[in-house]
C-alpha cells in the first residue's frame, strides 16, 4: 500500500500567514494605483473657447484660466466655468405709458455678454451669469425702457421707432455702468396699444392721407389751370400775330391799289383819249343788239 502525503502543522501556519500578507499588498497596490490615477487626471482640466475657468482653492478665487488645457492642484483646487459668449433674454409684455398717457405693451430683447476681464468680478459678486441677469439686467432694464418711452407720445413712438430704439439702448447702457456686463444691444421688437387707440390712429392716418390727396389734387388742378392759361395766351398771341400780318397785308394791298388808281388818274388827266383806247382794246367788234332810245352808239362819232 502506497504511503500518503503528510502535511505538517508548521506548513499550515506558513500558508495562513502568507495569504493575509498577499491580500494586504494587493489592496495597497490597488489603492496606490487609484491614487496615482486620481492625481494624474485631477491635476489638469480643459476650458472651451468662449468660456473662462475660475480656479478656486478651498473656495477662494485664485485665478482665471484662459481657453485650452490647464493644470490645478488635485483635491484642493476646483474649477468653475463662466461663458463669455452673447446671451439674450426677452421681456414679452413690458407695460409702459407714453407721454400722452396711452398704455402700451412692449416686447423688448436684451443681448449682453460678460467681458473676459470682468469674469473674476462677476464670480465674486454674483456667482453665475443667471444671478447677474436676474439681479441686475432684469431689474434695471424695465425702468430705463419705461423712462424713455414716457418721453414719447404714442404717435411719435410709432413714427420715430428707430430713434426710440436708439434712446432706449443708450439709457440701458448708462444704467449698466459699473456692472461686470457689456450690453450689446436693446431692441424694441413690438409696440402695441389698445385696440381703440390703434383704431383712432388708423382713422387719423386715413384722414391725413385724404388731406394729402386733396392737397395734391388741388395743386394738380392749379398746375393744369396755369397750363391752360399759358396755352390760351400762346394761342391769343398767335392769333394776334396772324391778324396783324393780315392787317398789314390788307393795308399794303390797299396802298398798292391806291397808288395804282392815282397813277391811272394821272395818266387819264394827261391823255383824254386813253379811255377810248382802253374801250377799243376791250371791244370784241360786235355792236349791241339792243339800244336805249336816244342813246348814242359807242365808239362811233358822226360829223
Amino acid at each position: 500500500m502506497r504511503k500518503g502525503l503528510q502535511v505538517k502543522p508548521t506548513d499550515l501556519q506558513i500558508v495562513k500567514s502568507v495569504k493575509p500578507r498577499s491580500l494586504k499588498l494587493a489592496i495597497g497596490t490597488g489603492a496606490l494605483f487609484v491614487l496615482i490615477l486620481c492625481l494624474a487626471f485631477g491635476s489638469w482640466f480643459q476650458v472651451d473657447q468662449g468660456e473662462r475657468g475660475v480656479v478656486l482653492r478651498n473656495g477662494k478665487l485664485v485665478r482665471v484660466s484662459e481657453p485650452g488645457l490647464d493644470f490645478k492642484t488635485p483635491f484642493i483646487d476646483n474649477v468653475m466655468t463662466v461663458s463669455v459668449r452673447d446671451h439674450t433674454f426677452v421681456f414679452e409684455k413690458l407695460e409702459a405709458y407714453s407721454y400722452d398717457q396711452q398704455p402700451a405693451t412692449l416686447r423688448v430683447s436684451v443681448t449682453y455678454r460678460v467681458p473676459a476681464e470682468h469674469v473674476a468680478e462677476l464670480y465674486s459678486e454674483y456667482g453665475t451669469i443667471n444671478n447677474l441677469q436676474m439681479r441686475v439686467l432684469e431689474r434695471k432694464t424695465p425702468d430705463a425702457v419705461k423712462n424713455v418711452f414716457g418721453q414719447y407720445t404714442a404717435v411719435r413712438a410709432i413714427q420715430e421707432r428707430q430713434k426710440l430704439g436708439l434712446d432706449v439702448n443708450n439709457a440701458v447702457l448708462k444704467t449698466m455702468e459699473g456692472a461686470p456686463v457689456q450690453v450689446v444691444g436693446v431692441q424694441i421688437e413690438e409696440v402695441g396699444f389698445s385696440q381703440a387707440y390703434e383704431h383712432s390712429i388708423e382713422q387719423r392716418m386715413l384722414a391725413q392721407v385724404q388731406i394729402e390727396t386733396t392737397r395734391q389734387q388741388k395743386e394738380t388742378a392749379m398746375i393744369n389751370a396755369e397750363i391752360q392759361v399759358v396755352k390760351a395766351k400762346a394761342e391769343a398771341d398767335a392769333r394776334r400775330q396772324q391778324f396783324t400780318a393780315e392787317a398789314d397785308g390788307i393795308r399794303m394791298r390797299g396802298e398798292a391799289e391806291a397808288a395804282s388808281i392815282r397813277a391811272k388818274a394821272e395818266a387819264l388827266a394827261a391823255n383824254t383819249n386813253l379811255v377810248s383806247l382802253n374801250a377799243v382794246e376791250k371791244w370784241d367788234g360786235v355792236l349791241p343788239s339792243t339800244q336805249v332810245p336816244g342813246a348814242a352808239l359807242p365808239f362811233i362819232g358822226i360829223k
